[in-house]
Parts: structure tokens; sequence; C-alpha cells
């Protein structure tokens, strides 16, 4: 099988190594991929927001799958484009898309499906937002209805940044803020079947103990060894296969990666939002987990035949920590030198930030490379990422120390 993978992160390395370890994954191609990437696949230089690049790409290599990395080409419609085209494609069509790039779309589909959620209002006006400011109260939590790069979201104390956020955004979700901790789950789908894989935790504050500003995320870990035994039941019961039979209900079945942000609250979970792709940090803990064939996974799911799928999992812990380039989210430093890449058992580099400039490795954005741990429990797949990470040299650069630190030590309590 010829795989075309689209995107450049460390998402998009990480599922790299998945289709590249399946036996049925003959040739692979990564578009416009990155150092990374380049050194299991064949990397192509491509702009994946023209939606006929990438067509006539897939058409050039005569591929037999397309995967879709990133939300900006599925929301701009290029799984349509790839469909349309009679290539089998996993990634939503630009409508079932609409559940990450329309927080309001999103708020739409699960209330007619029935899938619990915060409160919330759609506001276009300053009167508007002020209303939905004081009807929820502090903390404020006040969400950009578009796409935002995983920015677009605020949640603070201070009505005053939280209004002037909302007034920033053209249109502007304003909800209730959900008490609870917060995870991620995930569904493949075919557009009539859902299969949930496990759940993990991802950080999106910049600093330790959920400091500083709202990221894209700095780190996860799965397994959770403190989640409720029946959450992922659960959540396929209450939230994946009502969404994914809502969306074929309206004609815009879903065919590809939901993405569920959920919290578990004291009257049970809660969505706080969809995604339409692999979440990033997330992906780097879960594709090294999963026993079950990458790319002939996704090739049932691309082409509506994961009736009899299964998702099989290792025993392993994995734990994901993100190097960040100063001045990260704000303002990322780039054209760093990225020097003393380290080679440990039990480890896994992934380039997300990077770009190779002869022989030397550089910076190219605020999440410059993830390095995951997988170990026998959590406190050893923690060890091994940060002894890998601690050793990679980026002048300024930084990372939490507390990722998945919590959970181990629950772990060894048990």
């Amino acid at each position: 099988m010829k795989i075309l993978l689209v995107g450049s992160g460390g998402r998009e390395h990480a599922l790299a190594l998945g289709l590249q370890a399946d036996p049925a994954c003959t040739e692979l191609h990564c578009a416009p991929g990155n150092p990374g990437t380049a050194q299991i696949a064949t990397n192509h230089s491509l702009d994946i927001t023209n939606n006929e690049a990438v067509l006539s790409l897939a058409k050039s290599l005569s591929v037999d799958l397309v995967v879709v990395g990133p939300e900006v080409p599925l929301v701009n419609g290029v799984a349509d484009v790839l469909r349309a085209a009679g290539i089998a494609t996993f990634g939503p069509s630009k409508a079932a898309a609409q559940l990450e790039g329309s927080k309001d779309f999103a708020k739409g589909v699960m209330r007619d499906a029935g899938v619990p959620t915060a409160r919330s209002f759609t506001c276009q006006t300053q009167p508007e937002i002020e209303h939905a400011l004081d009807s929820f109260g502090s903390p404020y939590v006040v969400k950009d209805d578009g796409l935002a790069a995983g920015k677009g979201v605020v949640v603070t104390d201070d009505r005053q940044v939280a209004l002037e956020h909302a007034i920033s955004c053209k249109r502007v979700v304003i909800e209730e803020f959900l008490n609870g901790p917060e995870i991620s789950l995930f569904g493949i789908s075919d557009g009539r079947n859902v299969l949930p894989m496990e759940p993990a935790q991802d950080f999106k504050r910049a600093y330790d103990f959920d400091k500083g500003p709202n990221t894209g995320g700095m780190g996860a870990y799965s397994p959770l060894p403190w989640a409720p035994d029946d959450i992922v039941d659960e959540t396929f019961e209450k939230v994946l296969a009502p969404m994914i039979a809502e969306m074929a209900a309206r004609g815009t079945p879903f065919v590809g990666l939901l993405y569920a942000g959920l919290a578990l609250t004291d009257h049970g979970i809660r969505v706080i939002e969809f995604n339409a792709r692999f979440g990033d940090p997330e992906t780097q803990v879960l594709i090294p987990r999963l026993k079950t064939p990458l790319a002939t996974l996704l090739y049932k799911a691309a082409t509506d035949s994961l009736d009899d799928a299964v998702l099989e999992w290792r025993d392993d812990s994995a734990v994901t920590v993100v190097l960040a380039a100063p001045g990260y989210p704000d303002a990322p430093e780039v054209n760093g030198a990225i020097t003393n890449i380290p080679k440990i058992a039990g480890t896994k580099i992934f380039h997300a930030g990077t770009s190779q400039s002869g022989e030397n490795l550089l910076s190219t954005g605020g999440r410059v490379i993830t390095v995951t741990g997988i170990g026998s429990d959590l406190t050893q797949a923690r060890d091994l990422a940060y002894r890998a990470i601690s050793q990679i040299e980026l002048s300024g650069s930084f990372y939490r120390s507390d990722i998945a630190l919590n959970a181990s030590v629950a772990e060894k309590g048990n």
C-alpha cells in the first residue's frame, strides 16, 4: 500500500512511524514532512492549504491512501477533492470538519445528538458578550468560534481579559466553566462505525503546575491509572457513537479521527471540544502503545470497512514532553541550532518545528521536538522521557517538568 501523509508536525512524525511499521505499507510519502519523517519516508515540498496541489501529488504518486494530519486542509475541504478523484482518504469532509472549524456548529450537533456539554452562548456583539460573561461568571471560558491553532481559548478569572479576547474574535462562544480533570479520547470512524481509542491526558499551560498561557500542548501521557474503569465505554455510548450517528443522519458522515476533549465533572462527563484529527501531543503517546497495524486500520476507516476491526493495545505506559522554543507561545524565536539529540532505548524523538539546513538542525516553530518515553509504568516512562529531553540543546528552550507527575505518584500508591 502506497500512502501519502499530509502535514509536518510532531503528530505527523508519530503517525509516519506507525504507518511505516505496518507491513501493509510498502511506500510512505510525507508532504511536506520534516527532518524526522525524512528518515523513514520520502518528503515532498507542498503547500498543504492548496487542495489541487495535494491532489496532484497524490495522483502523481499513485497512492492507495491519503492520511490528512492537520485541521486546516480538512476544514479547507481537501478530503472532498481527494475522494472525488477516487482516492481513499482518512480525514473528514469539509462539512464534517466543521466540528472543529466552528465551536458553534459543534454545539448544535451535540444538542441534536443529546451529547452532554457545557451551557453556552454564541456572541457577535459586545452587549451579547457582556451578557454571556455576566450570566456564567468567573472563571470565564471564552472560545474563538473558528480555528486558532490551539490558542483560541481563554480561561480566566479576569473579566477584562475575557472581554478583550471575546471582542477580538469575529464570533465567540462563551460557556460555563467545567470543573474536573480533563482527558482526551479519540474515536476512529468510517462514517458508520466508531472505534474508541484509549484515553490520554495532555497539558495545555506553558509552565509547571498549570501556570502561564494556553498552548497547543506541552506534554501528554497514557494510560490514565486514575480514570474510571468504564471511561472508554461511557465515552463511546454518550459521546462518540451519538456524534457519528448524528453526522450520518445529517448527510455529512464523519470519516476520520474524532477527538473528544472531555471534562470529568461531578455530574458526569461533559464535552469541552471536538477536533477533527489526531491530537498533538496525545498522538505521540497513543501511537507507540497501539498494537493494531495503523496503515491497515486507517485504510479500513477510509473505505467504510471497520465493521470487524478491533483495537489492541500494549501494556506499556508512554509519557511525552515537548521542548518549546524561547518565547513560546506568544512570540517563539526560530532558527536556533538544535544539537545533542540522544539515542536512548525506550525513547522516541518526534520532530515538530524543525528544519534541516545542510548539517545543521534548526528550530522553525514554537513546539520544536517531542520526546516520548515508553516504560512498564508511568514512572519509568517519565524517567526515560526526561533523561532524553534534558540532553537536547537549544538555547533558551524550555519544557515542563511535571508531565504525568501526579499520575505516576498515584499509580505507585495503588
